[in-house]
């Protein structure tokens, strides 16, 4: 018996590294009340020109309970004080949903060689132009001084010149980062991804990003434990030797007062609180209070903080935004979704086939602790990429199956 199976037609590698590299690009964008990105435009451009040949991939699990969770939280807007801040956001998750599609379609019909190869390239693409960047804007502001100030990657905040590179915001260049550090790390043979390790640890470091540097710490040491010690040496010593040699450069050769910045910068955690974090979630335990079935409303905790506190910061906690804006309910299945992920990870192996995109997803939570990401490009593009290795992963298994159906047909007649 003959098995027959339409495969999808397969993508170019370089419109998949064009995308990787656009969904970096998030400073350049234009805002209509929303951002609208490089990437979108490019997505959309590639359905205009691949409208034929575009096909839906059947949705995993996880990605069920993710858009039902969207759904919900949607929802949570059409009781809200500020319906049209709800309603722009609404705007923009059905905008971040299509181009999810687009990007699903993209990497799925790409073989794994080819999405860890766009991996690869992306990733250092994304460094050296942020490092590069940074360069230009240390030498454009000449001497540190006080205030802040933002030239091409560069943002002077409270006197420590933090790299944002390609970005807005140092915090979330971690954060963009970590998918590229986890798989440089779990794939370091070749010297290209050493290079790109590299290049990960320099331009982290001098994001001065705590919450940030701590994730790719606790990503590091995680790492050493799911692998043999003893095996690990060689790249701890890499490790060191590498940071020894750039910490040499910026400190001996550029009087760059790094140990300083980042000492200051831990000193700093006890007398601002996280930056105000703290008090930030306690507001959002304090709007949940009095809304605590389907919360504030999407979108609604800045337009309440400025109202009652007369600054209009978002949460700066993924999961007490969630929870503030949309309520048990939102959160619920938010968390579900989580578990599912994990599950999925676990069930196919891939933890330990591609052990990356487990690390990767760890980071990304430790650092939703610090960060609002109800909606963020490089997390929607880790989700498709885990969705198209669940997705081969039961094409393989499918196969297995059949041809052990057909063995023991062969066997029985």
């Amino acid at each position: 018996m003959n098995y027959k199976t339409i495969q999808p037609t397969e993508r170019s590698p370089v419109i998949l590294f064009l995308l990787m590299v656009l969904i970096t690009m998030g400073k350049y964008n234009i805002y209509v009340g929303f951002a609208i990105k490089p990437y979108m435009i490019f997505c959309f451009l590639f359905l205009f020109l691949h409208l034929t040949s575009f096909y839906f991939h059947r949705f995993q699990l996880f990605e069920i309970f993710f858009f039902f969770f969207y759904f919900i939280y949607m929802y949570s807007g059409a009781f809200s004080l500020y319906s049209i801040s709800s309603f722009r956001v609404m705007i923009g998750i059905v905008l971040y949903m299509v181009c999810y599609l687009i990007i699903k379609d993209i990497i799925s019909q790409s073989k794994e060689a080819v999405i860890e190869a766009a991996i690869s390239y992306a990733g250092i693409v994304f460094n050296l132009i942020s490092l590069f960047l940074y360069i230009l804007g240390l030498r454009m502001q000449g001497s540190l001084g006080n205030g802040d100030f933002r030239a091409y990657g560069l943002l002077l905040d409270r006197e420590s010149p933090r790299l944002i590179g390609v970005l807005q915001d140092p915090n979330f260049f971690v954060f963009y980062n970590t998918l590229f550090f986890a798989y440089f790390l779990c794939n370091r043979k070749s010297l290209k991804n050493k290079i790109g390790l590299i290049l990960c640890l320099t331009t982290s470091v001098l994001t001065f990003s705590r919450g940030g540097l701590i994730a790719l710490v606790m990503l590091f040491c995680l790492y050493v434990a799911m692998n043999k010690f003893v095996d690990q040496l060689k790249l701890l010593g890499a490790l060191i030797i590498s940071l020894s040699l750039m910490a040499y450069i910026a400190i001996v050769q550029l009087k760059f007062d790094m140990f300083g910045m980042l000492e200051s910068r831990v000193e700093e955690f006890s007398s601002d609180g996280g930056s105000g974090r703290f008090d930030l979630w306690g507001r959002a335990f304090e709007f949940f209070s009095s809304h605590m079935a389907v919360g504030v409303g999407s979108f609604n905790f800045a337009e309440y903080n400025f109202y009652n506190y007369g600054d209009s910061l978002a949460a700066h906690n993924t999961f007490l935004e969630i929870l503030s804006e949309s309520g048990i309910i939102g959160l619920f299945f938010y968390l579900l979704f989580v578990l599912i992920v994990f599950v999925q990870l676990f069930q196919s192996q891939l933890y330990r086939t591609k052990p990356y995109l487990f690390l990767a997803f760890i980071g990304f939570l430790l650092q939703m602790v610090s960060l609002s990401l109800v909606l963020n490009d490089m997390f929607f593009l880790f989700l498709a990429i885990l969705s198209a290795y669940l997705q081969q992963a039961d094409y393989s298994h499918t196969w297995v199956t059949l041809s052990n159906s057909e063995i023991q047909s062969v066997q029985t007649n």
